[in-house]
């Protein structure tokens, strides 16, 4: 589904404290800054898993789209959705351009996916 990126480490050898600035900052400065950087791990980690989330049920979408040869996209789903989540984002003080890039990010993985499944649908079918 997707390539693994064999320039990130894996988590058993990810060194959080990692850093080029170290020994060219003052300690304390280096200490908040690696704090700081612990709460973005930790906030990277719990997308990585609710993306994964968001992609299993978005699956289960996709084989009932083949299922009943529906189109892989809903333009009018997705409209809506884009429009939800800019309106989420203006609440949250996020960029709304940022958040529709994303989500249109997230959209286009997702009905390629459902493309994906409708053809291995259709193939299995054409097996029968």
């Amino acid at each position: 589904m997707t390539q693994q990126n064999h320039d990130v480490p894996d988590t058993d050898t990810y060194d959080a404290a990692a850093s080029s600035l170290a020994g060219h900052v003052d300690n304390s400065v280096m200490a908040e800054l690696l704090s700081i950087r612990s709460s973005i791990d930790n906030i990277d980690a719990t997308l990585v898993y609710l993306l994964a989330e968001r992609f299993k049920a978005t699956q289960k979408v996709g084989f009932l789209k083949a299922a009943h040869r529906l189109p892989a996209g809903d333009p009018g789903r997705e409209s809506a959705q884009i429009a939800r989540l800019r309106r989420l984002a203006e609440d949250a003080h996020l960029d709304p351009a940022f958040a529709e890039k994303f989500l249109n990010f997230i959209i286009g993985e997702v009905i390629r996916h459902h493309e994906a499944i409708a053809e291995d649908h259709q193939a299995a079918a054409e097996w029968k």
